[in-house]
């Protein structure tokens, strides 16, 4: 069992998709869902309210989409770890989706156990980043998401970005380098920083798109 309960925000229009994940998720024992939101402003606002550990956020949405709630809660720098739900047909919405501060995705269909597994992955601070948004990523590279500026990183700072490319907590990569956690933040802020980022989600991508993963 955890140390805390992972409160969880269910953010999807169909309430029969909302009442089967409520139905899975409560029998977990660290998890609690602590609130349900039908479309994206409903869902940034109970964000809002409730403070959730992790949003679980379907992309397509009427009215306000996943993304567009996503750079809402960007927005308003609200702390929630948001875990995207998609479909096979909607690859293409991914990137924009971790581009927007996503944390990681998963798909309609996956399995209980495995959504379970994603939702303590994105609380311990993973970035859940599969191979083929990876290659989405490295074939999309944009000017001015800290292009050109890795020259200003220390090589204590690209190590510390490589990990957390390679989906790491702050408490995995202090252990890994032989650091404090105090440390591991300090270098975080900085990378963020030099590399004018948002959030440790852009930083996985930027060390994808620049060869620092391992």
């Amino acid at each position: 069992m955890a140390d805390r309960t992972i409160r969880v925000l269910l953010v999807d229009d169909h309430q029969v998709v909302r009442r089967g994940l409520r139905t899975f998720l409560e029998v977990q024992d660290d998890i609690e869902v602590v609130g349900e939101a039908g479309d994206g402003d409903e869902g940034v606002a109970r964000a809002e309210e409730l403070k959730p550990d992790v949003v679980l956020m379907d992309v397509k949405m009427p009215g306000t989409d996943g993304i567009e709630a996503l750079r809402k809660l960007r927005d308003l720098s609200n702390p929630a770890r948001v875990l995207i739900v998609t479909s096979f047909t909607e690859q293409r919405t991914v990137v924009p989706a971790l581009r927007a501060g996503a944390s990681g995705y998963v798909y309609k269909d996956v399995d209980p156990e495995a959504l379970a597994r994603a939702i303590r992955s994105v609380h311990a601070g993973h970035v859940l980043l599969q191979p083929e948004v990876a290659g989405a990523l490295l074939s999309q590279d944009e000017p001015g998401n800290g292009t050109g500026r890795g020259g200003s990183l220390t090589e204590r700072e690209k190590e510390v970005l490589g990990l957390i490319a390679d989906g790491r907590s702050n408490r995995e990569i202090a252990r890994a380098l032989v650091l404090s956690e105090k440390t591991v933040k300090t270098h975080v802020s900085n990378i963020l920083m030099k590399l004018d980022l948002a959030d440790r989600t852009q930083a996985a991508l930027w060390a994808v798109r620049h060869g620092l993963t391992n």
